[in-house]
């Protein structure tokens, strides 16, 4: 059976080791093999974002923020290949779902959004990457505009899965409530910043000094692990506002895109 093909467009927990501070250690014979993936469902999250979830029988887990690589392969050939960051929790054992904005001109993501179906095979390996992961074990302050909210989503949902009481937070940036991603999915613990339409009466705005000063001011015992996902304008803005607010830099994990 071959891969799906393509036109390009004109309780699982991987145990926790580090390596050195602050950077898990992943199975290099895991992130090495290309496996087979099939897209079981899709759910659509915005006008511009969904949800794909694929079976991937061998997968042996990831930590929540951890990645993969993505392959797709059309007829004549031509292979193209993205980084994706992991929506699902751990525990989705032998799932992984990804969450895909529909970029203009973007080959693969185009064929997601306007091609894919269950059934469709693509490769997947991984999980790729531990600086960004988070094993639970400690106060987690998320915070993400867009797309960068999905590595974060998949904390949120690890946290919830399984009762944790280790404090967690997230500031998420949206455009306006249509854009938010997972906006169904939200409880106590997020604070959804709109910065060109609100709900009526709602304040409009990018995520400001304020916003993270209020997070800090609940300062856990150990103090919070910052986790910071999104544009590079956003993910300058975003860690410079908790620098100022008092976060230690060695304590800010960036992941940006764009």
């Amino acid at each position: 059976m071959s891969v799906t093909d393509f036109t390009p467009s004109a309780g699982y927990t991987p145990p926790t080791r580090f390596a050195v501070p602050g950077r898990i250690a992943v199975s290099n014979r895991a992130a090495a093999t290309w496996q087979r993936a099939t897209l079981t469902e899709v759910r659509r999250e915005t006008p511009h974002a969904a949800t794909f979830r694929f079976a991937v029988p061998d997968w042996e887990g990831h930590l929540p923020g951890q990645h993969l690589m993505l392959r797709l392969r059309a007829g004549d050939g031509y292979v193209a290949q993205r980084h994706y960051s992991i929506a699902s929790p751990p525990d989705d054992t032998g799932h992984v779902e990804l969450t895909l904005d529909h970029v203009d001109g973007g080959e693969v993501s185009s064929w997601f959004h306007t091609v894919a179906k269950p059934g469709d095979e693509v490769e997947v390996r991984g999980p790729l990457s531990g600086f960004f992961a988070w094993p639970g074990d400690r106060p987690a302050l998320l915070v993400g505009a867009g797309s960068g909210v999905v590595p974060l989503m998949s904390m949120v949902r690890h946290h919830r899965a399984r009762g944790l009481s280790v404090p967690l937070r997230l500031l998420v940036s949206a455009r306006g409530p249509e854009e938010l991603i997972y906006a169904s999915e939200y409880g106590a613990e997020t604070t959804p910043v709109f910065t060109r339409t609100a709900p009526e009466g709602g304040p409009v705005g990018r995520v400001s000094s304020a916003h993270v000063e209020a997070l800090l001011a609940d300062r856990p015992e150990g103090g919070w692990e910052a986790y910071v996902c999104g544009s590079n304008g956003f993910a300058e803005h975003a860690s410079r506002l908790l620098v100022d607010a008092g976060q230690p830099v060695d304590r800010i994990r960036i992941e940006r895109f764009g």
